[in-house]
């Protein structure tokens, strides 16, 4: 199958502090990879690499089989206006109401006028179980579960390519991540776009994934699928998936 994403050999350094120390993944078109890995193991730097906001200091990635590192601003603006996002906290714009949350990217990036832009954010909300009521209303209004919709809402507008996730779940009760996690599920087919998300939550990646990936010290040291990730003998995962203090995995305390 076709990658979307192709990443090699992929290194990034903060002085001393090696974070990515040879990545190599693929996502497939239309492929949910989730990567999973404690705090601190690089998953944020390896979407930030990908997204083109962090440089690695080595490596190659690939978007639609075209090099990202070292492109000018011109291809790097096609590149990247490909690309929708859902961050962790919402990081909605409280200045902003709901609605222009949503359709901020059809407004700056895409330039569409503000009446036709608001019915597309009206029509976006409604996908992730929103009402028109609350298009009006700014963020700080809203409950966690509602921000983090219309993070969704604002990361599926564009119709982008690729989604990544950071962290869609967290500080929700299982059952409103569980609300979430369906959304994603189902917003990524219906535009048919590959997503990446990272997570250290099990029941959200079981759920959310064709395809899981561990990183450890800044390298890929297990990949399969949700299937694969209950038989694996690998010790990484299984300390990490029963949540145990013992095995290869030490936490710095």
């Amino acid at each position: 199958m076709k990658a979307k994403i192709s990443v090699k050999n992929l290194h990034k350094s903060f002085g001393h502090k090696v974070v990515l120390d040879g990545v190599n993944i693929d996502i497939a078109e239309g492929e949910s990879l989730v990567v999973i890995g404690g705090s601190g193991t690089g998953k944020s730097v390896l979407i930030k690499c990908i997204q083109g906001i962090i440089t690695p200091d080595e490596g190659s990635i690939k978007i639609n089989g075209k090099e990202s590192v070292g492109v000018n601003k011109k291809e790097a603006e096609e590149l990247y206006s490909k690309m929708g996002m859902l961050f962790q906290g919402g990081a909605l714009f409280d200045s902003l109401t709901v609605w222009e949350n949503v359709a901020f990217g059809l407004i700056e990036n895409q330039k569409m006028p503000r009446k036709q832009a608001k019915q597309e954010a009206i029509k976006y909300l409604r996908q992730v179980g929103l009402s028109e009521d609350v298009a009006d209303l700014s963020p700080s209004e809203l409950s966690g579960g509602m921000q983090k919709r219309v993070g969704l809402a604002r990361a599926i507008a564009t119709n982008p390519e690729i989604i990544f996730f950071d962290e869609p779940t967290t500080g929700l009760d299982p059952i409103m991540a569980d609300v979430i996690n369906d959304l994603i599920i189902n917003s990524v087919k219906k535009i048919g776009a590959s997503a990446l998300t990272i997570t250290h939550d099990m029941a959200s990646a079981r759920k959310i994934a064709d395809r899981i990936a561990m990183l450890y010290k800044g390298k890929i040291v297990w990949q399969g699928s949700v299937k694969e990730l209950d038989t694996t003998d690998n010790p990484y995962v299984r300390q990490f998936v029963q949540g145990s203090s013992q095995g290869p995995i030490k936490v710095e305390v």
